[in-house]
């Protein structure tokens, strides 16, 4: 269902609540990676220009028990001050007299950050005298952080039964376009890329995309599982056991459909994991390849690569969840590289490329090929769910476009 957009609403002098991600990686008190603070700024910078009164919420870690000072949203708003060029000041708590006072003094243009929502148990659970305590005097809402769109908390869901009207912010708009929309009806070949450790994190979005795909390649890990399960020799490769027969479904189901799953022919192994280790290929699996007794499989081989690069830079629209390969470690990245590098280059060709969230993303940002990508989703879970396509509860509560 189509939802309202920021761009409907008239904001001039109403308290607006707007619904961020900042959470962000911290180390000794200081942000070292901004993006989730720079991907809500268009949204931001909108609603204060059409004379907002901005009251901002969002979560940052997992704090137990109550407020955390390692988990204060501080540095998130000293950054975002930086960024925007006026002062941001942060609320004492998301809730309370003290934070009512600093809303009820809020003029147009101006913004306030709440402090972070989970130092309430109420966030997670979604309470309902919480969630109308938070949404306060606001009579717009704005979400804007997809990335817990797929959770039913307090300030994704429940605070949109306490305003006038609730709107998808820029950030979530894009999401919804290039996740769902885009992909009713993708241009063709369409090419699903999908790596990371576990078969069982990624079933379900498997299962679904295999509807729509042409090609979908199976890298990283999990495709150890796939090996398995039809008799190769892994070694020491991390397998899930108990996936074995999923696996095998998950094959036949491709057949079935006349799809193409392409699992690395080769693999590149090692006898240590660890940064420096000594790496080679194996023969193709085809040709009676194996990981060798003690060592593991840890990126694509080079046959792999190769047969990867063409059937990516063939595409017309491309989805790429998750690494293949340890591409955190130098000498076990020449695969997600080589990967990223074709997305890049389909991409300049013309193709719709679409990174789904994850190490993905961080695997973009590390190549400095972030800016080559069609579209990079700030979802990790939520980018799945969406694929998968599962009802996200802080989409559904959105209102309706007006009329």
């Amino acid at each position: 269902m189509p939802k309202l957009s920021i761009r409907d609403l008239d904001v001039s002098s109403q308290e607006v609540l707007m619904r961020v991600d900042f959470n962000v990686p911290l180390k000794d008190g200081s942000i070292t990676d901004d993006t989730r603070i720079q991907a809500a700024l268009p949204s931001i910078r909108h609603l204060l220009a059409g004379g907002a009164k901005l009251v901002l919420c969002s979560h940052l870690g997992r704090p137990k028990g109550g407020p955390d000072a390692k988990y204060s949203l501080a540095p998130a708003a000293v950054r975002l001050g930086e960024l925007i060029g006026q002062a941001v000041a942060l609320a004492p708590d998301c809730v309370g007299p003290a934070t009512a006072t600093l809303r009820a003094a809020l003029r147009p243009g101006q913004v306030l950050l709440l402090e972070n929502t989970r130092f309430h148990a109420a966030e997670e659970a979604n309470d309902a005298a919480f969630s109308k305590e938070l949404a306060g005097t606001a009579t717009l809402y704005v979400n804007d952080a997809f990335g817990s769109a797929h959770r039913a908390h307090a300030s994704t869901e429940g605070v949109t039964h306490y305003v006038t009207r609730s709107a998808m912010g820029f950030l979530m708009e894009r999401e919804l376009k290039y996740l769902q929309q885009e992909l009713e009806s993708p241009a063709r070949p369409f090419v699903v890329i999908m790596g990371g450790s576990k078969v069982s994190d990624k079933i379900q979005v498997i299962m679904s995309l295999l509807e729509k795909a042409d090609t979908l390649i199976i890298g990283g890990a999990m495709a150890f599982t796939f090996f398995k399960a039809q008799g190769y020799e892994v070694g020491n490769s991390r397998v899930e056991a108990d996936k074995l027969d999923l696996a095998l479904e998950i094959l036949a189901k491709a057949k079935a459909l006349g799809k193409t799953l392409l699992l690395p022919s080769d693999t590149r192994e090692t006898d240590k994991f660890e940064d420096g280790a000594q790496t080679r290929c194996t023969l193709p699996f085809s040709q009676g390849g194996s990981v060798t007794p003690g060592w593991m499989g840890i990126d694509a081989g080079d046959v792999a690569i190769d047969e990867f690069r063409k059937v990516i830079l063939d595409a017309k629209t491309v989805i790429w969840n998750g690494p293949v390969g340890v591409f955190e470690i130098e000498n076990f990245a020449k695969g997600t590289r080589a990967v990223a590098e074709a997305v890049a280059e389909v991409t300049r060709r013309g193709a719709v490329s679409i990174i789904g969230g994850g190490d993905s993303v961080t695997a973009v940002n590390q190549f400095g090929l972030d800016e080559q990508m069609t579209f990079i989703s700030t979802g990790g879970g939520a980018s799945l769910e969406l694929l998968e396509g599962k009802i996200l509860p802080g989409v559904t509560a959105l209102s309706a476009p007006s009329i």
